[in-house]
């Protein structure tokens, strides 16, 4: 007997042919998006306008993947939602099928070999694996261990020239209140070797900048790592007429996207010297006044560009303008017109803060050549007519549009 545990979505997912194995399932029923790597055949299918992802897997670890990702989305740590679990599956003469998970795809995200149709610059591939290094710091803060961190079980989505990156496998992961350091170094183990691997298959397969080295680009990943877990959990001995160190260590830590609830402060025994240690690390410090201020939820870049414009406008209406107020107006009078003067059929090309970041951009570019601000109008229509009708589609499309499916 078919039997489904999950979300209010999962209701919807009843029609699909689980009587048959996922990878012979009809292709008029797929959408046919770019995959990573998997040692699971994945398919991707589209119910009531929402695309789900569909993996066949045992039915212990499915339940156990769907109670882990339901925990990260808790947490708030960037991961693709579980929707449901199906089990009790059998085919035609009643044999057994596997359970399947299903997630729900994260619209705009790729997997990272999707991103690379030729070659991966080493510029790309630095913000790449940045992105990575932040998503695992996020999930060692909150005890969670990977055990198989790597560029095939991440998803990327683009961050105003940067990358935001989202665990998409939580197959071999576990939960603890937190973590070892030697649970953290046996993870960053496995994610060093996972790394270096997958950059060897893209050299192998001439998709890889030849001034990227795959092992110096693994090692480069741990020191990111390091230098960021150090800059969020270690401790920090400042004399007493120093402390303006203090406000300057939470402004690092805001730059890099995380807000500092509570600071503990100790003095030093006889020594006139204080320690300072963040506790009560949060990321998302400027997607969340973005959302305050403005009811837009984007990335951790894209809110910074976007705030960095807004206070500009606040600025140039009069600093004693009220916060909320002039946000109002910004929204109204600045982010809506762009994203409105996006014609209809362009709008699956990029997400909308995505796309008020590179109209910024492209207004400072054609300004440097004209020598002079050409004003916002100007460089939206520049933007919409030249630019942005090049892109590449990024949002879920039908597999008319993207090829045909294959098993991963």
């Amino acid at each position: 007997m078919l039997h489904i545990t999950g979300s209010d979505d999962g209701r919807l997912l009843l029609d699909l042919p689980w009587e048959l194995p996922l990878e012979t399932w009809p292709v008029d029923q797929l959408v046919a998006l770019p995959r990573g790597i998997s040692r699971h055949i994945v398919r991707f299918v589209r119910v009531h306008r929402r695309v789900y992802a569909v993996k066949e897997v045992g039915q212990h670890s499915a339940q156990r993947e769907y109670r882990l990702l339901r925990d990260l989305e808790r947490l708030d740590v960037p991961s693709v939602s579980a929707v449901a679990i199906i089990d009790g599956r059998t085919d035609a003469d009643g044999g057994p099928l596997e359970t399947a998970l299903i997630t729900r795809h994260l619209q705009f995200s790729l997997p990272y070999r999707a991103l690379f149709s030729q070659t991966l610059r080493p510029d790309t591939a630095v913000r790449l694996l940045d992105a990575l290094s932040v998503l695992l710091v996020r999930l060692h803060s909150e005890g969670f261990y990977w055990g198989d961190c790597s560029l095939s079980n991440t998803l990327f989505r683009r961050d105003a020239g940067a990358f935001a990156a989202y665990l998409v496998d939580a197959e071999t992961g576990e939960l603890h209140s937190r973590l070892s350091d030697g649970q953290r170094r046996y993870d960053l183990e496995i994610a060093h070797g996972n790394i270096i691997g997958e950059l060897l298959d893209l050299q192998a397969g001439g998709l890889l900048d030849e001034k990227v080295d795959p092992f110096t680009t693994g090692d480069d990943v741990i020191a990111r790592y390091t230098s960021l877990w150090n800059e969020l959990t270690e401790a920090e001995v400042i004399g007493l007429d120093e402390r303006h160190l203090i406000a300057q260590r939470v402004q690092r830590l805001n730059s890099l996207g995380f807000d500092v609830e509570e600071l503990t402060i100790t003095t030093e025994g006889d020594s006139a010297t204080v320690r300072i240690q963040p506790k009560v690390v949060d990321a998302g410090h400027h997607s969340r006044r973005l959302l305050r201020l403005t009811g837009l939820d984007a990335e951790e870049n894209q809110a910074r560009r976007l705030l960095n414009d807004l206070d500009a406008y606040r600025t140039g209406k009069g600093s004693d303008k009220d916060e909320e107020v002039a946000a109002h107006e910004w929204l109204a009078n600045v982010f809506q017109p762009v994203v409105l003067a996006v014609p209809k059929e362009l709008r699956g090309k990029l997400e909308q803060a995505e796309v008020f970041h590179e109209v910024l951009e492209h207004r400072w570019f054609l300004s440097e050549s004209a020598g002079r601000d050409v004003g916002l109008p100007a460089a939206v229509s520049s933007y919409v007519t030249d630019i942005l009708p090049g892109k590449p589609d990024e949002l879920a499309v039908l597999g008319s549009r993207m090829g045909s499916p294959s098993s991963t």
